[in-house]
Parts: C-alpha cells; structure tokens; sequence
C-alpha cells in the first residue's frame, strides 16, 4: 500500500473515535514523528486478545515510523479502572501486580517492536505526586462530570457504590499524558472519558491536547463481555491448540466480529467470507478455521498454526491423539476425580473444577466423569480431557 493508503486503512480499520481527526490526518501525512502512547494495567497475568486490538493499531502506528510510548501501569494498576465497570474494583497490592507484570512485555513483544519503543511504568511520576499535586489535579473535573460516565450513572442509579479512589484514575491516566508529552493517545471505545481527561489535564500544564484514538472493543467467545474470570477469553500466550481450539468452539454469530476484528486479512477476503457467511453459502466452520488459523500465525508464526490445525482434525475429526500431547505427572494411581482437574491447573478454583466436572467436563479415556468425588484409578498413558480442548496423557 502507498503511504495514503496505509494512513487511511489506520484511520478506519477497527476504530471507533478519532479525535481531532483532521488535525491527526494532517499530522500523519507530514513528516513528523508522533509519540503515540498508550497505557496497559497488570490487573491480571495475561494479555487477551481484545486488549491486543489496540496493540494493533499501535503496531500500524509504529510502522509508519511513529514512536510507541508504552506504559505500563503498574501505580494506576492499584487504583482500578471503572470503564465499563459495573462494580467496584479491588485494590490490588503492589506485590500482586509485580506477578503479573513478569510476562507483560513478553507478550506484547508478540505484535510490537519493543527495542523502538519508550517503556514507562507510571509509578515513577505518580508516586511523587503529593496530597497537594493530586488536589489541584481533581479541581480541573466536577462530580456531575465524572457522574456522566455511563458506568457510574448505572451505578448511581442503582444505588451501587462508587469509590472516590475509582474518580481518580482519569487523573492518574490523563497525568500519564502529560509525563511523556503524548501527541496521540490510544485506548478501547470503553476509554474515551480516560482520553479526554488526558487532554484537560495537559491543557492545564500548558502542553498542546494530545489527539485521540479508540478502537473497536472484541466480545468474549460466548458473546457476553471479554473476561477473565467467565473463562470466555483467548490470551496471547495461550498454546497454539488453546488458541486454535478455543476459536473452533465460539459460537457461530460470533464470527463477523473475529473475522473482522482479530484477523489481519485483506479487507476484500474479509468481505468475501463474510458475504458468504451472511447468505449460508459456506459451513461456519470453515470460517472458523480461517480465524483460528489466522490467530495462532499471528502470535506463533505459520508453522505452529499449521500444526495446531493438523491437531484439531485429529483430536476433533479423526478422533485420533496426537503424539505430542501434555503430559500430566501424578504421584498416586488413586485420584478423586476433582483433584486430578486441579493437578491440571485448567482451572484455578476448587469451585471453578467442581463445576466443570458436573457440566460434563472430564473425561478419562473418553468416558465422561461427573461426580466430583469418585476415585479414578489411573495408569500411565490413560489420556485424560478436561473441558472442551484440553487433553493430558497421564505420567507417574
């Protein structure tokens, strides 16, 4: 693509909000060099791929040859973040949120080139921030300002709670802005008062408004909201089986959005497929299998996503089993049936296991196991499934 050409797919592909759209149009077509941040918080291990969207976009960015300002939230982290948050977030403790930081550049090594980027954590300015700092910070916004956020106006109506911690983050977030000097800042649709606030709060230190992106915001597999704690969520580190599997299992209305969203096909082969889709020409799995295909190359390159694919068709088609199976090493043969779910790490609950195996979730050697607490006489080799695509040879 020509240079215009790669300018307009950034500006149109995935996104929702631009503002100021003609300032940033012109801006890109010049040859300035933007600085384009965007911040991520280590609420959690892993980095799914409706989060990866945005990451994306900044990929886009960067090779056009802008400069990435990526921060990675590690103060912020602790506040919470209420967009699109129905509930009250916990404080999470600064140990906590080292744990989950190891792996986070890794990751998002897996899309951006981290050697051109500028990596921050937030911690370094928000902690030098005094009672003070943070008092004139909080009088540049109203309480019916931040009651305007719909998440907040739900639970103002519904008589739940709001913290004062949570009205801050927008002020920790838009600070972040003025700490690098952002020209452009990138966030999901559900981050557009975040954004804004970016903008006042430079406007207030004398630096010029940085202009603003949101992209598209991807459901989760079963069409509710992506999360980690319904399960319904694809990671980047997941295993190319994981990933390819997961994608295999989503429900088929779910497939205009990941084909258009998570995919970076050409947009003529994502009007195809889906025109074909709309006017049942084609069988939803084979879209399916484009998607997942499509996926694990991505995160795992062609080879992993082929083999991932000749994994599916044995496990799922040719109900064969593949010779590279997991192993799961135990040290007794006689195993209730919940602690061998646990043994697994599939789930992280004894509650999450117990559930599952009443659904239908284990089987060992292909026979289904539904009580919880019958005891499993186990030998090497018995292959063991637990959930929809997780299968484990057993090891003494």
């Amino acid at each position: 693509m020509t240079k215009k050409q790669k300018i307009n797919h950034l500006l149109e592909h995935n996104v929702v909000d631009i503002i100021d759209k003609k300032h940033l149009e012109k801006n890109l077509l010049s040859a300035k060099k933007l600085r384009v941040k965007h911040g991520i918080d280590p609420t959690g291990k892993n980095i799914h791929i409706g989060r990866a969207v945005v990451l994306w976009k900044l990929r886009e960015f960067q090779e056009l040859g802008h400069k990435i300002i990526l921060i990675i939230g590690d103060f912020t982290a602790q506040i919470g973040d209420p967009s699109d948050k129905l509930a009250k977030r916990p404080f999470l403790d600064e140990h906590e949120i080292k744990q989950n930081m190891k792996n986070y550049l890794s990751q998002i090594g897996k899309i951006l080139d981290l050697s051109k980027c500028e990596i921050h954590h937030n911690s370094k300015w928000l902690k030098k921030l005094n009672f003070k700092d943070i008092s004139k910070l909080a009088d540049i916004f109203t309480i019916q300002q931040m009651l305007e956020r719909r998440n907040f106006a739900e639970r103002f109506k519904n008589n739940q709670e709001i913290s004062l911690r949570e009205t801050l983050y927008p002020i920790m977030q838009g600070y972040d802005s003025v700490a690098v000097k952002a020209d452009l800042e990138l966030g999901g649709a559900d981050q557009l008062f975040n954004l804004h606030a970016g903008r006042k709060i430079q406007e207030f230190f004398g630096q010029k408004p940085q202009d603003i992106l949101t992209t598209k915001m991807l459901l989760g597999l079963d069409g509710r909201k992506m999360s980690t704690s319904w399960g319904n969520v694809i990671n980047i580190n997941d295993s190319p089986d994981e990933q390819y599997g997961k994608i295999m299992s989503m429900r088929d209305e779910m497939i205009p959005e990941y084909l258009t969203i998570t995919t970076n096909l050409p947009e003529s082969k994502i009007n195809e497929l889906l025109k074909l889709f709309q006017e049942q020409k084609i069988n939803p799995k084979e879209i399916k299998k484009i998607i997942a295909f499509n996926i694990v190359n991505l995160y795992w390159g062609k080879t992993a996503a082929q083999k991932a694919e000749n994994n599916f068709e044995k496990l799922f088609v040719k109900k064969e089993i593949t010779e590279d199976i997991p192993i799961l090493k135990i040290k007794k043969s006689e195993n209730m049936a919940i602690d061998v779910v646990l043994l697994s790490r599939v789930v992280k609950s004894k509650s999450e296991a117990w559930r599952l195996i009443l659904q239908g979730g284990l089987k060992i050697n292909n026979q289904k196991i539904e009580d919880p607490k019958k005891v499993i006489n186990l030998k090497n080799n018995d292959i063991i499934k637990i959930g929809k695509h997780q299968f484990f040879k057993i090891s003494f």
